[in-house]
Formats: structure tokens, C-alpha cells, sequence
């Protein structure tokens, strides 16, 4: 296939739209069933980029969930405990490595991955397809499937769900064009090579990086590289737990991706773990609620809703600020990357507030030593990667 025609440009307003190869060779791409998107695409290809390259630093399948050309999650495919099968929805599932990597990837911000576009780094199998079947979602890009996951994908929407092979040898341009109002925009391929060297210059009085802690900060540098800018990525375990994607100030960045960290957490604590559901709520539900009652007004803002009458049995119990407050305080050990240099030492006071205590950020602000004092004051390892990973 030389060309794919596209249902519409970025809006549906924006016709004719395609998409084909300049010198006229074969797409890397087919389109097994579906017809997807110019959004969709936009999001299948940086998708499939980022979890390529977090299965070279890692050798484990990956996955991540886009939307609107930004990452709402994305993780390897490390087991899961109980507390991540409860919040994830996947308790009765069987899970393959490809399957908990999704499940990461799509869990961690639920919110924010509704109607997401998935991308893996492997085959797809039949237990990563089960997942997808059942999550509202536009479509999914790997580098094959299985014939049951082939069957189970191509059944969803009425067969009208995108599932998209790509060629896992396909090795773009060194160099990339794009037009804006009418003016074509030329530069190189972004193939900057995210490795362990970047984390050598720490610069902060502890230099304490365990391993895990360095597998955590590439993978955060590796989201980065295909989030829009500007960006901060909280990574805990192999998975994102907060994107801040596309702010322009540095610190609404670290605010954002902290916010949601803290609402990964904070799903995790008891009283929202044994909230009194109804049978048979819709999960999307499930996820509304719980996104309410661990916000600032709680069980207020439910009565207000009348939510609590059709989702739960009976009133929650209050979660209280303070036990929030009390309950963050257990998160420890969370990397944090960021797409460009903090120049501020906010970002680090805020960060230190979602547990984290190692940091790779590219340094070369005019308060590079302020920020490094408040990561010092707070024991926080920080390396100067000395990269910039802007995306636009």
C-alpha cells in the first residue's frame, strides 16, 4: 500500500486527507481492520516509536496509551501485585507480560485514557486483546497478532475497531518534513540514542542511583521524547503514573504530572480500594467516582453530583484532607525526568511532595545551583543529562 486515505484531517472539516511515503514506496503500515484517523495515525506512529525504544533499555514488552499525540501512560511489562490488578480492573484476568504492560500503561491515568489510541512493542496475544476489547479505545498498533487477538480486535466495534501492523524493521529518514501554513519545515530525525550514559553527571550531594531508580529515569526520558512539550514524567516500578504534557510553564508541568501521581496513589489507599459499588457499574463509572471522592471536596461533591445513589450502596465514609495528606506520605522512591532544564527550585519542591527522590533533567539554567541546593536540602539524587527532549 502506497498511500492510505483517511477519513479526515484534524477536524472533519479538513478534507481531503492521506497519508503516503514522498518517493512513492510501500507504507510501513497496514491496516488490518478499521479506518483510522489522521489523530489516530499521529498517535499509532509516536506510539509505536516510544515503546520501541523502552524495550531496548528494558527487553521487556512495553506498552503505551496515547491521546491527542501525547502519552496518557505508558510501562514494561512487570507483574502486578494485588493492589495494581484491584485499581486496574484486572483482577479475574489472565495477564501475559504484554498484558500487564498494557495494563500499566492504561491504568495509571484512566482518565486521561479514555478513547486512547495503544501501541505495543510485541506480538499482540489473546490476553492482551481480551484487555483492549473491553476498554473504549480507537484502535491499537503492533508489530503483529496472533490469531486469536487478530479475531478478538477485529470483532470490536462491529469490525470497524483500527488495528494497524507496522513493519518493526521500518527505519525512517535521517531527516523529516512537515508544512505549516503552507511552508515546509525541514530537520533532522530525532534518533538521540537514550541510555545509561546520560545519568553519569550527578551533580547533587547524594549520588545514590540504584539500578532501579536508572531503568525508571530512561524510561521517563523516553516518554518525554514523544510527549508534547513542554513536559515532566513521574515514573515508579517501570511505569508512568503521571504525564504533565504540553504546558508552557516548567512548574504547571510538575504540577500536573504530580497531581496525577498523587491520584494513583491515592487510588491505592483502603477506604477507595473498598468503596461500596453497585453490580455491574461500568468501569468508566467506577473510574468518574473515584476520580470525585479522591478530589479536594470528596463525598460533598458526590451528594452535589447525586452520583453516590446510582453508583454506590450505601454513602462512602469521608476521606479527609488529612488522610490524604497522611497517605501521600508513603509514596517514596518515584523518578522524575524532565524535557528541559528546571529553572526554578519549585519544581523540585513540588516534586519531593509526589516521592521523588531521583531526578534527570538536562541542567544549564541561570539557578542550576538554587535547584540543586533544594534537591540537596531534600536528599534527592539529580543527574544533569545535558539533552533537551522538546516535541512538537
Amino acid at each position: 500500500m502506497k498511500e492510505l486515505i483517511l477519513k479526515y484531517g484534524c477536524n472533519p472539516n479538513q478534507k481531503p486527507a492521506k497519508i503516503f511515503m514522498k518517493n512513492g514506496e510501500e507504507l510501513p503500515i497496514k491496516v488490518l481492520s478499521g479506518n483510522p484517523g489522521y489523530i489516530n495515525l499521529l498517535d499509532a506512529l509516536n506510539g509505536w516509536q516510544l515503546v520501541s525504544e523502552l524495550k531496548r533499555v528494558s527487553s521487556l514488552p512495553c506498552a503505551t496509551s496515547f491521546k491527542h499525540v501525547s502519552p496518557a501512560g505508558a510501562a514494561i511489562g512487570l507483574p502486578l501485585d494485588d493492589v495494581l490488578k484491584k485499581i486496574y480492573w484486572v483482577e479475574d484476568e489472565k495477564l501475559s507480560p504484554l498484558a500487564c504492560a498494557y495494563a500499566r500503561a492504561r491504568g495509571a491515568d484512566r482518565m486521561s485514557s479514555f478513547g486512547d489510541f495503544i501501541a505495543l512493542s510485541d506480538i499482540c496475544d489473546k490476553e492482551t486483546a481480551l484487555l483492549i476489547k473491553r476498554e473504549v479505545s480507537d484502535g491499537v498498533i503492533a508489530p503483529g497478532y496472533s490469531d486469536e487477538a487478530l479475531e478478538i480486535l477485529q470483532s470490536k466495534k462491529n469490525g470497524k475497531y483500527n488495528v494497524i501492523q507496522i513493519d518493526e524493521n521500518y527505519i525512517p529518514e535521517k531527516s523529516e518534513k512537515k508544512q505549516v501554513f503552507g511552508i515546509t519545515f525541514e530537520q533532522g530525525h530525532n534518533d538521540l540514542d537514550i541510555n545509561m550514559s546520560l545519568l553519569e553527571n550527578i551533580v547533587t550531594e547524594n549520588k545514590d542511583l540504584p539500578e532501579s531508580a536508572k531503568l525508571d529515569l530512561l524510561i521517563s526520558l523516553i516518554i518525554l521524547k514523544y510527549t508534547q512539550s513542554n513536559s515532566v514524567c513521574y515514573v515508579k516500578d517501570g511505569q508512568a503514573i503521571g504525564i504533565g504534557a504540553g504546558q508552557q510553564s516548567r512548574i504547571h508541568c510538575t504540577r500536573l504530572a504530580g497531581n496525577k501521581a498523587d491520584n494513583w496513589f491515592l487510588r491505592q489507599a483502603e477506604c477507595v480500594l473498598n468503596l461500596p459499588f453497585k453490580e455491574g457499574i461500568k468501569r468508566a463509572d467506577r473510574d468518574n467516582a473515584i476520580d470525585v471522592y479522591i478530589g479536594d471536596n470528596s463525598v460533598e461533591e458526590l451528594l452535589t453530583y447525586g452520583m453516590w445513589e446510582h453508583i454506590f450502596t450505601q454513602k462512602p465514609g469521608e476521606f479527609t484532607r488529612e488522610e490524604k495528606k497522611d497517605w501521600l506520605k508513603n509514596l517514596k522512591g518515584v523518578s522524575l525526568g524532565s524535557d528541559a532544564f528546571f529553572p526554578f527550585s519549585d519544581n523540585i519542591e513540588r516534586a519531593k511532595r509526589s516521592g521523588v527522590e531521583f531526578i534527570a533533567q538536562p541542567g544549564g539554567s541561570l539557578r542550576d545551583d538554587a535547584v540543586i541546593e533544594c534537591c540537596n536540602k531534600y536528599k534527592i539524587t539529580m543527574a544533569f543529562t545535558g539533552i533537551r527532549l522538546f516535541h512538537h
